[in-house]
């Protein structure tokens, strides 16, 4: 029973039954891609908890990374500034207004999320 819900989960949220291409190549990535999305989702809710270890896909989306925000880029940093809302006490407390990366791509900016 938790194999066929995982694969309703993708089929659901990822549209694995809706894949873009019928080349081989092509629905190869899609796939392959779809299967890292649900990883990271997976991965995500692992380090929110508070039972989103075992959530579907489009739960986590929904209360967690379907969020407005404000973004700025600035000379050494990039902010992503979020509006209040009533899950970033798990974001807050998974830790994330405490991430320091730097994005390669953007000249090494500094990211950092704050949560309003």
């Amino acid at each position: 029973m938790i194999i066929e819900n995982t694969i309703a989960d993708g089929i659901d949220f990822f549209h694995m039954d809706a894949l873009s291409s019928a080349v081989a190549m092509k629905v190869n990535c899609d796939l392959q891609l779809t299967l890292m999305a649900s990883g990271l989702y997976r991965m995500l809710g692992q380090r929110i908890g508070n039972g989103y270890e075992r959530a579907k896909s489009r739960s986590i989306f929904d209360d967690l990374v379907n969020a407005t925000a404000a973004v700025t880029i600035a000379s050494k940093e990039i902010q992503v500034r979020f509006q209040k809302r009533a899950h970033n006490p798990l974001l807050l407390a998974a830790g994330f207004d405490k991430t320091d990366v730097a994005v390669p791509w953007l000249g090494n900016k500094r990211l950092r999320l704050i949560f309003g």
